[in-house]
């Protein structure tokens, strides 16, 4: 209690403190930074200890000093973009440890594992909905949020383990990759519906130019860059060339992902993807640095944006409960049922590796909270769904691949804590 009422003085003392000086807002954004970096690797540390995955201790911080516990910290802009530079670089960083990983390879099995982890979720949360008396764009709005995955805290935790190699680990990307085109067209059929129209030509437009940018630079980008990276290198007279290469591609990706129509993780993967066979361990080391410290905000603040509010009636608490469990089951049962043809171990592994929804399922939740469709309890479900599959995935992820352990005589994606 005295370190919450210390805590609190503080924050609410420290901006005011520096407002005399001319510096109003920078001191709060310092304070924020901080409480989220150092309690996320408090209980990183503490999770790890605990031989629970680290991952899962940088998503309680977020919890613990976010509005609903402590209200040390509230999500903001700066904290949001903090987050997707966090995810972005994750994404980047996991794409350099593919060497030789070709996409389109796996393309039969990525594909009916993205289409039928698309198609159960979205139907299961829709007639979950649907039977418990809401409203069909309601419905149709909790179906979509239970569509695509976030791939970010399952590439957290298999290249913690220097397991990227694994069969498995390259399917679940691959899927996801396509699992993002796939949902990207769902919420847009969705988005347009509580409109009252839907506008198939843009839809057209936007399958046709997501596909081809993702096929394009998945297909020929390791080629071009192998070509490229060398000659460049040469000509540059300032250190570090290649990390500087590696910078501009991925920020030049992630900006066309979006334009695109596909999110800008997919461009960070992308580029790092083509960059794995061109780049030395020195990008992959200074990469690794920036990861570490960007991370921490991504995870954490998805936790950040539980609010404990909405779950004063049991009713909510019910439905809340009723979703989380059918996000998992039918995330696992539709991703296992696509990858069956690979064998129950590897199907049991990709079915786990799909489960989190993490802010995929809110970016949706909030579209639909903003369209006026869905109403507050309605979107404090989906966030809880959200945030309990990104927490239930790790051990089950651990427990999944157990047989293999650390990958034998393979360097960490990333350090043991975080």
């Amino acid at each position: 209690m005295i370190l919450t009422r210390f805590m609190n003085e503080a924050i609410t003392a420290f901006p005011l403190a520096f407002l005399l000086a001319g510096g109003a807002e920078i001191p709060r954004l310092l304070l924020d930074m901080l409480l989220v970096f150092a309690s996320a690797k408090l209980l990183a540390e503490a999770a790890e200890r605990l031989k629970q995955p680290p991952v899962v201790g940088e998503l309680c911080a977020g919890i613990l000093i976010g509005p609903s516990v402590l209200g040390w910290v509230t999500p903001t802009d700066f904290l949001r973009v903090l987050a997707e530079l966090g995810v972005m670089f994750l994404l980047f960083r996991v794409g350099l440890e593919l060497k030789d990983f070709q996409l389109t390879k796996l393309g039969f099995d990525a594909l009916m594992v993205a289409v039928l982890g698309v198609i159960v979720p979205f139907l299961g949360g829709w007639g979950l909905m649907a039977a418990m008396g809401h409203s069909h764009i309601e419905s149709v709005f909790v179906g979509a949020a239970l569509v695509a995955t976030s791939v970010g805290i399952t590439a957290r935790v298999l290249a913690g383990k220097g397991l990227l190699q694994e069969r498995a680990s390259k399917l679940i990307l691959a899927a996801a990759i396509i699992d993002d085109v796939l949902g990207l067209l769902v919420l847009s059929v969705v988005s347009s519906m509580a409109k009252g129209q839907v506008n198939l030509i843009e839809l057209a437009s936007t399958a046709v130019l997501a596909i081809g940018f993702t096929f394009i630079v998945a297909h020929w980008g390791t080629r071009t860059m192998e070509r490229i990276v060398p000659k460049m290198e040469n000509r540059l007279q300032a250190g570090g060339g290649q990390f500087t290469l590696a910078i501009v591609l991925l920020f030049g990706l992630s900006l066309l992902a979006i334009h695109a129509g596909v999110a800008a993780i997919i461009g960070a993967f992308l580029a790092g993807m083509a960059l794995a066979n061109s780049t030395g361990p020195q990008v992959a080391d200074m990469t690794n640095g920036v990861t570490e410290f960007l991370v921490p905000f991504f995870l954490a603040g998805i936790g950040l944006h539980l609010d404990m509010s909405v779950f004063r009636s049991s009713t909510v608490i019910g439905i809340a409960v009723a979703v989380l469990l059918l996000a998992c089951a039918s995330k696992f049962l539709g991703c296992a049922a696509g990858a069956w043809r690979l064998g129950w171990l590897d199907a049991k592994r990709i079915g786990v590796g799909m489960i989190p929804r993490g802010e995929v399922g809110m970016v949706v939740a909030q579209i639909g909270l903003r369209m006026g469709v869905i109403p507050p309890d309605v979107y404090g479900v989906v966030v809880s769904m959200s945030i309990g599959t990104t927490i239930v995935a790790p051990p089950l992820l651990k427990l999944a691949f157990r047989s293999l352990g650390e990958a034998p005589g393979k360097v960490r994606a990333l350090p043991r804590v975080g």
